[in-house]
C-alpha cells in the first residue's frame, strides 16, 4: 500500500481528539505525552505500511507481557533503563556533579525491608548446597577519599540457580537481601554465595520479542546495590563478576567497565575459619565512592513501584507517629 494519510488534517485533528486536547479534565502533561506517542506510532504505521494482522499480533504480545508481569523484564532488554541512566549521567555532567562510582540500572527485583546489619553479617540462609561461598566487602568513601560512616548499603542478588527470593517461592524470605550500615571506617562485609547469571525463560513473551530482534536474554552474574548517606548523592549500581561469559554481552546493557569486579579464590584454611567458612571461598571487594550534594532530592532513590516498599513506608510513618 502506498497511501500516506498521517499528515492530512483529518488525522491530525483525530489525534488531538484521541489525546483529549478538546477536553477540560485530565492531566495536560499526560495529554502532551500521549499525543506525541500516538503521533509517532501512527506515523510508523504509515511509513512501514503496518498491516492489521501485524498490529493485532503486537497487541496480543503486549497482552501476554502484561499477563506475565514482564514489562519490567523487557524494559531493560529494550534499553530503556540504560537510556534513563545515560540521561542522568548527562544531567550530572551538566550540573558539574563529577566523580563517584558509576551508576547502572536497578532492575525489577528489589524488595524493600531487608534485615539490617551493623557493619557485617550473613546474607544467605545456608540452604543452597550447590553455591560457592563468597565474602563480599568494601569501603564507602566520598570523592575526597574520606570514609563515610553510617552509610546505608543495600545489597541483593540471585542464588546459584539465578533465582531471587520473594519472586522465587522456593527461597526463604529475604534470602540474599540485606541492608548493611557501614562502620566507623565506612566498611561493610557480608558472608554470602556467588550468584549465578540467568536468562529470560525461553518460552516467555519477553524472549519472544528478543527472538524477533535476533537477541539472547541472558544476564551475567551480578550483585545489586543501593547506597545512601546524608549529604551524598544516592547511588544505584551493580557489579558484574569478571569471567562470566555474558559479562560484556548483557541483554540488559548494565555492564560498565568500572563495575566489572574479579573474585579472589581463598583456599587457606586458617583464613576461611577466620571468616566463618568451613572450606574455600571467593572474596569479592567492591569499594564505593559517593559524590557530595546538599540537594535533598538527590540524596534519595527515585520513586517507582517496588515490592513491599509501600508497606515499609507505612511502617516508618507509624513508627515516627508513635514517637511524637
Amino acid at each position: 500500500m502506498t497511501v500516506k494519510i498521517f499528515e492530512t488534517p483529518e488525522v491530525q485533528d483525530f489525534l488531538k481528539a484521541v489525546a483529549g486536547f478538546d477536553q477540560d479534565g485530565g492531566s495536560e502533561r499526560a495529554k502532551q505525552i500521549l499525543h506525541r506517542l500516538l503521533s509517532d506510532l501512527y506515523r510508523l504505521i504509515d511509513d512501514y505500511d503496518v498491516t492489521p494482522e501485524e498490529f493485532w499480533t503486537a497487541v496480543s504480545q503486549l497482552n501476554a507481557l502484561g499477563q506475565g508481569t514482564q514489562f519490567g523484564l523487557l524494559a531493560p532488554g529494550l534499553g530503556f533503563d540504560h537510556y534513563l541512566d545515560m540521561r542522568m549521567d548527562a544531567a550530572d555532567a551538566e550540573a558539574g556533579r563529577t566523580g563517584g562510582t558509576p551508576r547502572t540500572i536497578e532492575g525489577p527485583l528489589y524488595v524493600a525491608g531487608a534485615p539490617e546489619l551493623q557493619g557485617s553479617g550473613r546474607m544467605d540462609d545456608g540452604n543452597d548446597p550447590d553455591a560457592e561461598a563468597m565474602w563480599l566487602t568494601g569501603q564507602v568513601r566520598d570523592t575526597d577519599g574520606h570514609p563515610v560512616a553510617g552509610a546505608k548499603v543495600e545489597v541483593w542478588h540471585a542464588d546459584s540457580k539465578g533465582g531471587y527470593s520473594f519472586f522465587d517461592p522456593s527461597q526463604s524470605e529475604y534470602n540474599l537481601r540485606r541492608t548493611i550500615i557501614t562502620d566507623a571506617e565506612g566498611r561493610y562485609a557480608v558472608r554470602s554465595i556467588i550468584p549465578s547469571g540467568y536468562g529470560c525463560p525461553p518460552d516467555s513473551p519477553t524472549q519472544q520479542v528478543l527472538d524477533l530482534l535476533g537477541r539472547h536474554g541472558q544476564r551475567p552474574a551480578h550483585i545489586h546495590y543501593f547506597i545512601s548517606a546524608p549529604g551524598h548523592q544516592h547511588l544505584t549500581t551493580q557489579i558484574n563478576l569478571a569471567g562470566d561469559p555474558y559479562t560484556y554481552d548483557d541483554f540488559a546493557f548494565a555492564t560498565r567497565e568500572e563495575l566489572v569486579v574479579p573474585g579472589q579464590r581463598i583456599e587457606d584454611a586458617a583464613e576461611a575459619e577466620k571468616r566463618g567458612f568451613e572450606g574455600p571461598f571467593t572474596e569479592v571487594v567492591f569499594d564505593i565512592e559517593l559524590s557530595k550534594t546538599d540537594a535533598p532530592e538527590l540524596q534519595h532513590r527515585h520513586k517507582r513501584p517496588r515490592a513491599k516498599e509501600d508497606e515499609q513506608d507505612q511502617a516508618s510513618q507509624q513508627a515516627a507517629a508513635a514517637k511524637v
